[in-house]
């Protein structure tokens, strides 16, 4: 009998998650900071989308014309929804890679992006996915690929060969995955109780242990349980990429474009001794421990002169995403935990603070007379990129088409809020992608768009639909019993809601 799963966990669907650095409008300013040129995308690919919300998220806010295959018919269906809820022509299938890669109906691609995909999947389905790159990637165009990688994963590798063993040989004949996931986890707690060598000699492996019973088990399944696993060195990453013709660009997490937080002056002066780049990357990964990167791959990358960088920079566009005050001076890189000047990031978030568009020269010109000069401006942005505070913003061109789009998907996606809180994002035009938005909060949005303006009414129209489906707030681990309690809970949220993000979500056109 044909196993279509290809030994990848079928049985448990995947989570709703919105991954950001798929928004290939993200990848221009990590190149401009590298001093590349980047293409405009016109055309993406998203190879194992998942339940698509990414995929779709992406097609519905921007101009770009996506397809993509997931094996998984139920998280195909579910990604086709959302297409035919927003209305855009993205072109999603339920097609394995090889079945996919042999479609003579695909146009060539200006990006191609694959997110928790190639550390799960076999040698078979690598060479698949290399050659469709090497066929249907544009030259100049972008390849945005996540995986597993080494030496972060060294010491727990073994642990993870044993949970996933036992629940292949000792998980109950026919049990489902959650169950055997638990009794996998229950057995490893007895191991660890016997304090063995292993755990003594790794203890990083034995606490990561313990904090996997705190995850979802739909990432559990997906992340741990299938049959192929394989955390790579990068320097194994670009043998494999080699026959596409893809070079390594740069880094997709924007912290990592800033030394100061991640590598201390003499591990810096030891990487500026390594002429060859792909080396001087599976070094500073040694440096840092590198457990899971996001890279950026070109074929044919071609540079900017200085000139051009600095017009280009200057240019582009960005926009808080956040209230001003939940945005914390603080960030955590490699080597711990950093305070960020307020005397830099303070004068630009407070330009910031009206959530206009601007873009960086704009920012420049703002802050100069407080002494913040052009490169500390082009590093607070990535950071605060980094941290979901600050977004790219596109073309201003594509905003009308865009929002007829997104306007119809964030209808679909806070209608199916009423029942469970599995999505909490809404798309945006303006950011070409998709937003944080709470249940709740997205039950308040629907609440407005049916003409409710005050948030007392937001509660009430809140608290009908939780209470006719027997649903009550869970707060800190304890759910509110009484209705009072639970009202209480939810009009602090929607005064939060009214004063924070309502403001947000306007000025980022989500409603």
């Amino acid at each position: 009998m044909n196993d279509w799963t290809a030994g990848y966990v079928a049985d448990i669907g995947y989570t709703f998650g919105y991954y950001t650095e798929l928004n290939p409008l993200r990848a221009k300013l990590a190149f401009l900071n590298q001093g590349l040129v980047c293409p405009e995308m016109i055309t993406a690919c998203e190879l194992g989308f998942g339940q698509g919300l990414s995929s779709n998220m992406h097609a519905a806010a921007s101009g770009t014309q996506w397809s993509g295959t997931d094996f998984n018919p139920s998280q195909a269906g579910f990604a086709q929804e959302l297409a035919a809820a927003s209305g855009v022509d993205a072109r999603l299938y339920d097609q394995a890679f090889a079945e996919f890669a042999a479609r003579a109906d695909l146009p060539d691609f200006d990006y191609i992006g694959l997110h928790g995909i190639w550390s799960w999947i076999s040698d078979e389905n690598r060479h698949i996915i290399v050659d469709f790159i090497r066929r249907k990637l544009k030259v100049g165009g972008v390849l945005y690929i996540s995986y597993n990688t080494q030496p972060g994963w060294a010491s727990f590798a073994p642990m993870r060969h044993l949970i996933t063993e036992h629940a292949q040989t000792m998980g109950a004949t026919g049990a489902g995955i959650v169950t055997r996931i638990d009794g996998a986890l229950d057995f490893t707690d007895k191991l660890l109780a016997t304090n063995p060598a292993f755990v003594r000699a790794n203890p990083q492996a034995g606490e990561r242990v313990k904090k996997l019973r705190e995850q979802n088990r739909h990432y559990l399944a997906h992340e741990y349980f299938n049959q192929d696993w394989h955390p790579m060195h990068f320097a194994t990453m670009a043998e494999w990429l080699a026959p596409a013709k893809l070079g390594f660009a740069c880094s997709a997490n924007y912290l990592d474009h800033v030394d100061a937080v991640n590598l201390n002056a003499q591990q810096l002066a030891l990487l500026n001794e390594i002429p060859d780049a792909t080396f001087r990357e599976t070094v500073r990964d040694f440096m840092v421990n590198q457990q899971f990167r996001k890279d950026y791959w070109v074929k044919g990358a071609r540079k900017l002169n200085a000139l051009e960088q600095a017009q280009a920079q200057r240019a582009q566009r960005v926009v808080l995403t956040s209230h001003r005050g939940d945005v914390p001076l603080k960030v955590a890189g490699a080597l711990g935990e950093a305070t960020l000047q307020e005397a830099v990031y303070g004068p630009i978030l407070d330009l910031l603070a009206d959530h206009k568009p601007r873009s960086l020269g704009q920012i420049e010109q703002g802050v100069k007379d407080k002494g913040v000069v052009f490169s500390q401006v082009v590093q607070a942005v990535m950071v605060l990129i980094a941290g979901g505070h600050v977004a790219a913003v596109q073309n201003e061109a594509l905003l009308p088409k865009a929002r007829k789009h997104t306007d119809r998907l964030n209808v679909h996606l806070a209608e199916k809020a009423r029942a469970s809180g599995d999505i909490s994002y809404l798309a945006s035009p303006v950011t070409g992608g998709g937003v944080t938005v709470g249940r709740f909060q997205q039950l308040f949005v629907l609440a407005l768009s049916q003409g409710k303006k005050k948030p007392e009414e937001w509660v009430q129209f809140v608290w009908q639909t939780l209470s006719a489906q027997g649903q009550k707030i869970v707060k800190e681990g304890k759910t509110l019993q009484t209705a009072e309690e639970n009202l209480a809970e939810l009009g602090a949220q929607a005064q939060a809601f009214s004063d924070k993000l309502l403001p947000v979500l306007k000025a980022l056109q989500v409603m």
